[in-house]
Order: structure tokens, then C-alpha cells, then sequence
């Protein structure tokens, strides 16, 4: 029995090293030097083997939590220095698309479809988490832009985009197509914001409280129609225009002619057609230039179907007096010519001021710094 447990053991490190150097021989190959970024900016890896990493939530001493598409829930242990992972834990499997992660209050949650799952005194069960405890809310089941992000607002309630399951329809569930909220126990949601094609990643104005939200416009009117959004939601129950509008309260083809533009929402800024955009968030670090400070930056996922490709690089968006007034790249070089060795989904501020940007195409998660030199 004893020889068979030293087997056992010598199996375990074995494939335990194996991993660790097919997972550095990844990280090495990935071409970082091809990132384009600002002066006194770097990239490197921060966390490998983390197979389609998406929405990013920071926890408990820098642990950061990433949700999936995979059916699996990351935890990334930091290095005592906090510029690289030492460890990437799977939390859970088998879950149906649980792309949005947020904490709170020693608590994950984890938005997969068609609930919410919540697991308690995460920070000291890391390796082995209790039960989850499912909220009391129900939402669709419907996987077609079933990733949905989750969040906690300043008001303290739990936001969640509810994409809609399909190119451009209309539908009797009126929760597609939505921001909702709820309190964190999953009761009294309602919807926040609706017109909504899909969001994927939304985010709250930290001067003003305001929140902002990506949206990704339908497919197959053209390579440059329509663009994707990026909007403004200082209130709630505001519509924005899906499927009736897109843009400036442009008519769409299928149901631009069954409602009046009379109380639809324009965008605060006009993103390109088909960038795909996914995560954002407003830079609240200490790190980065001053110009950057409560600025918007953005995950642009990449194109799928347009004839040449756009995207795959981080964007960023100049914010003054609470309204958009310039757009430029950040970060670009993820997409050479027309092939792309990597997608950018969802961005996280970390304590001392980097940034984080998961990829669910190279199963990463990045660090950008900056140090002038």
C-alpha cells in the first residue's frame, strides 16, 4: 500500500512540473513584444492556465477571481511581490457559462445562467469551497449572449446585463436586453436599463456615480453599420434603442419604423462597428499617467464576421464633465494582419495600480504597468 501511495505521489509532482513547464513554454511564446503601448508601459503575463479567462473581480490580500465560458471559476493566487500569479486555483466545474464574477463582503458571486450562485467565506476556502448558495432570483436560459457580467454598484445592489438571444428580434421576456439590479440576496430585481443589445461589461463613474456600459450592435448590416455603443446611464429606466435604433437614434432596417426616436438614449460615444466591445472600467489606480485618472478603458474583443478584421486591443476614452469627448487606442498587437493570437474580454484596476486584462483566446490574464524610467 505504502508502494503505491509513493507512485501515486511521484505521478502527481510529476505531472504537477509538467504542467508548469508547458504552461511557462506557453507564456513564452506568446509574442508580447508585438503589444503597442504608450511610452513607460509594459506588458507581461501575470497569470497563465487559465483557460478562457473572462470577467475579473479583485478579493480578499490580491486575489483575484475569473470567470469562464469553460464552466470554470479561477482563483489567482498573487506573488509576494503582487506582479504575477504564483498559483491559479479551480474554484468550480461544471457550471453553465459562468462568465461574471464579483465580491463582496468575503463572498463570491458567480453569474452563470440561469441563476446566481454565491459562495461565503471565500477568502479562507480557496482550495475548497463550501456549497454555493443559489440567490433567490431566476434568470432566462437562453445561451446566445448568455455571458453575462455582474457587478456592485455604489448604491450597493448587484447589477446584471441580460443580453438578448439573438441577431435582432423582439421579445415577450422583457428581461432580455436589459441591466438589471437587485439586492444582494437576489431579491427585488428590476430593470435598470433596457434597449440594450448586449452588454458585457459595464462600470461606474467614480467622481459622479454614474453608471457607463458597453454595448455590441447586431450583425450583418456591413462591415462599418452599426456601431458598437458605449452609453450613459445616469438614471434608471432609460432606453437606448434596441432593436427599434442604433447610434444617434439611426432607424434600424427590421423595426426602425414601429417607434418613435421620442425618448431613446443616443450613445456617449460612437465605438467602430463590430470591435465587439466586452469589459471596461474607469482607472482609479495611482500608477498610471495622471491624463489616465477616473478614464475609461476598454476591452474590444475582436470582429468575427467582417471581411477585415477590427479590434483586439484595449481602447481608451477621455471622460470630462461627465460626458465622452475623445477615443484612442491604448493597447493594440493582438491582431496581426488579419490573424489574432489573442482577445481581449475584461479589465481590473489591481490595489497598486496595474492593470489586468484577461484573454480568453490564449487562457491568460495580463499585467500592464507603467514606470516612466
Amino acid at each position: 500500500m505504502a508502494t503505491n501511495y509513493l507512485q501515486r505521489l511521484k505521478l502527481a509532482i510529476c505531472i504537477l512540473l509538467l504542467n508548469c513547464v508547458v504552461g511557462l513554454a506557453f507564456a513564452a511564446q506568446l509574442p508580447l513584444n508585438k503589444i503597442k503601448l504608450p511610452p513607460g508601459f509594459k506588458i507581461q503575463v501575470y497569470a497563465d492556465n487559465v483557460p478562457g479567462a473572462r470577467q475579473l473581480a479583485l478579493g480578499k490580500n490580491g486575489v483575484v477571481f475569473v470567470g469562464s465560458l469553460r464552466g470554470k471559476v479561477y482563483a489567482l493566487i498573487p506573488n509576494a511581490k503582487g506582479d504575477k500569479a504564483k498559483q491559479v486555483i479551480t474554484l468550480a466545474s461544471g457550471l453553465n457559462l459562468p462568465n461574471g464574477v464579483a465580491y463582496r463582503n468575503g463572498s463570491l458571486y458567480v453569474a452563470e445562467i440561469p441563476k446566481i450562485l454565491r459562495y461565503d467565506n471565500i477568502d479562507t476556502q480557496l482550495k475548497n469551497p463550501s456549497e454555493p448558495v443559489t440567490l433567490n432570483v431566476r434568470f432566462p436560459n437562453k445561451t446566445w449572449h448568455g455571458a453575462r457580467v455582474i457587478n456592485f454598484g455604489p448604491d450597493g445592489k448587484l447589477y446584471i446585463g441580460i443580453g438578448v438571444p439573438c441577431n435582432t428580434c423582439l421579445l415577450p421576456d422583457k428581461r432580455f436586453g436589459t441591466i438589471m439590479r437587485m439586492e444582494p440576496d437576489g431579491s427585488d430585481a428590476k430593470i435598470f436599463a433596457k434597449g440594450i443589445r448586449n452588454s458585457v461589461g459595464f462600470a461606474w463613474n467614480p467622481v459622479t456615480n454614474v453608471l457607463w456600459f458597453t454595448d455590441n450592435g447586431q450583425d450583418w448590416l456591413g462591415d462599418d453599420l452599426p456601431p458598437d455603443e458605449l452609453n450613459r446611464a445616469p438614471s434608471a429606466n432609460m432606453d437606448f434603442g434596441f432593436p427599434y435604433f442604433y447610434g444617434n437614434n439611426v432607424p434600424a432596417p427590421k423595426y426602425g419604423k414601429l417607434r418613435s426616436a421620442k425618448g431613446m438614449t443616443p450613445p456617449a460615444w460612437d465605438l467602430p462597428a463590430h470591435v465587439a466591445a466586452l469589459g471596461m472600467v474607469f482607472y482609479t489606480g495611482q500608477q498610471f499617467p495622471q491624463q489616465y485618472k477616473n478614464q475609461i478603458f476598454i476591452a474590444e474583443h475582436g470582429s468575427w464576421n467582417r471581411s477585415k478584421k477590427i479590434g483586439y486591443r484595449i481602447t481608451w476614452v477621455k471622460v470630462k464633465d461627465g460626458k465622452a469627448i475623445a477615443y484612442a487606442p491604448f493597447a493594440t498587437g493582438w491582431l496581426q494582419g488579419q490573424k489574432n493570437w489573442g482577445r481581449p474580454v475584461a479589465l481590473l484596476v489591481m490595489p497598486d495600480g496595474a492593470l489586468l486584462v484577461s484573454d480568453d483566446q490564449a487562457g491568460v490574464v495580463y499585467r500592464i504597468s507603467h514606470n516612466p524610467g
